[in-house]
């Protein structure tokens, strides 16, 4: 027989307090937290969620009224140099909202030049000319979300 105060099942093992459980993982939710653990005497119960596979990815934005004729056409083959993506992340053409974008079709730039930034894991990391010339094609919209390896800007 147990001693009194502790909670154990006729077999010795540890009665789990349902009610107890879902006070706990509503006090989770309620308050954004992702552990809560409380210990009475020798039992201690422990709720945790993971919020990482809960995160959704922010949605593209929608391209410019002029721009949506030509995501509509066939793509045209342009020459010249392809930058590519070297990460996961989200392009933003500009450094901030309401700034001019870093590059521009027809305009030229230098090796080392900032053509975009991508945002990983909360890190603004700049995408560099790898050579100079003038910008043929971009080839991500302001605030898309972008793959390893994707086509970014073309350089010719």
């Amino acid at each position: 027989m147990a001693e009194p105060g502790k909670t154990q099942a006729k077999d010795g093992a540890m009665r789990i307090d349902a009610k107890l459980v879902q006070e706990l993982a509503d006090l989770l939710t309620a308050n954004g937290l992702t552990e809560i653990q409380v210990e009475d005497g020798d039992r201690t119960i422990k709720v945790c969620r993971d919020l990482a596979p809960v995160t959704p990815a922010p949605a593209p934005a929608p391209a410019p009224a002029g721009k949506a004729k030509s995501a509509a056409a066939p793509a045209e083959e342009v020459s010249g140099e392809t930058v590519k993506s070297p990460m996961v992340g989200t392009a933003f053409l500009s450094s901030e909202p309401g700034v001019d974008p870093f590059i521009a079709v027809g305009k030229a730039v230098k090796a080392g030049d900032t053509l975009l930034i991508i945002e990983a894991m909360k890190v603004m990391n700049p995408i560099i000319a790898p050579a100079g010339g003038v910008v043929k094609k971009i080839m991500v919209a302001d605030a898309q979300p972008v793959e390893f390896d994707q086509p970014l800007v073309i350089i010719g």
